[in-house]
């Protein structure tokens, strides 16, 4: 079982790019996004089940999740997104546990955006958050996804606030700043960090 580091952060601070700079150090990384779409892959109990409950009209012609087509009704439907999380959060939680047991690295990275808000830092044995201020994660957001303000600001606000997220850190990268040699810095003296923690230093 590898020495666990939760990796968290709100939108558009920088998580994916932390992430892979880890990576390049051997790390395995792994991905809860990337875990959340395979549980509803098609041929997948979670799937059959989505369907099973609101029917062909979330499903595509290729029988694949129309992500879209289920957003919007759950959106204004707390129920129903409260029997969605119920089937699939679980299920995702299992596969994650199950990663970090097979990593081979001498610790392993979870990258969890809703780390906090989703009560999953019990997973980890340290929590480390990529930190920005409201206004960058804003102007970044929109940049990267070509979304209006309005559509980032919502996705904020749902999200844990900086405090929430500050407050269940160990370790903190501060990534306001586009200096890219300071951030592998960072990443470097927490990797050999985590590497003495995990034993292997």
């Amino acid at each position: 079982m590898s020495y666990v580091v939760g990796l968290t952060g709100g939108i558009g601070s920088g998580k994916s790019t932390v992430a892979e700079l880890f990576a390049k150090q051997g790390v395995d990384i792994i991905d809860a996004d990337i875990i959340a779409r395979e549980v509803v892959a098609p041929g997948e109990p979670a799937l059959a089940a989505i369907a099973g409950h609101f029917g062909p009209s979330v499903i595509t012609e290729s029988g694949e999740l129309d992500r879209r087509a289920l957003r919007a009704r759950v959106f204004n439907h707390p129920e129903e997104k409260d029997w969605l999380n119920a089937l699939l959060h679980p299920v995702i939680r299992e596969r994650m546990v199950a990663a970090c047991a097979a990593s081979t690295s001498p610790y392993c990275l979870l990258v969890v955006p809703l780390l906090v808000e989703n009560n999953l830092t019990g997973l980890c044995n340290r929590v480390l958050v990529v930190d920005v201020s409201p206004d960058t994660q804003l102007e970044r957001t929109v940049k990267r996804d070509n979304s209006n303000e309005t559509q980032i600001r919502a996705i904020m606000a749902a999200q844990a606030n900086r405090e929430q997220r500050l407050a269940a850190a160990d370790d903190v990268i501060d990534n306001n700043s586009p200096d890219r040699a300071g951030l592998q810095k960072a990443v470097m003296r927490l990797h050999r960090q985590y590497l003495a923690l995990a034993g292997v230093l």
